[in-house]
């Protein structure tokens, strides 16, 4: 398996396509300043699999990393700021 912890200051976030909720957080983070690498579960099998371990077996998206290697499903930008800060 990759290593998808992003680094300090920034979130590896896991989406799909039609998401609307990822849609939602990506433009706040963007519109916030928050570094993020956009990965893709359709595309990368691999990914879709380290949410399913994050997740109960749910390909649960948006699924975020956070630099110290904790998660969240489907958090709020004020709860991404906060595992930031």
């Amino acid at each position: 398996m990759s290593d998808f912890t992003p680094t300090a200051g920034s979130v590896t976030m896991f989406t799909t396509t039609w998401c609307g909720y990822c849609r939602r957080l990506k433009s706040q983070m963007e519109r916030e300043g928050i570094g993020f690498t956009e990965v893709d579960i359709e595309r990368l099998p691999e990914a879709a699999d380290v949410v399913m371990s994050l997740n109960g077996g749910n390909q649960t998206v948006p699924t975020v990393i956070f630099p110290d290697g904790s998660a969240a499903t489907n958090p709020s930008i004020a709860q991404v700021k906060a595992r930031l800060a």
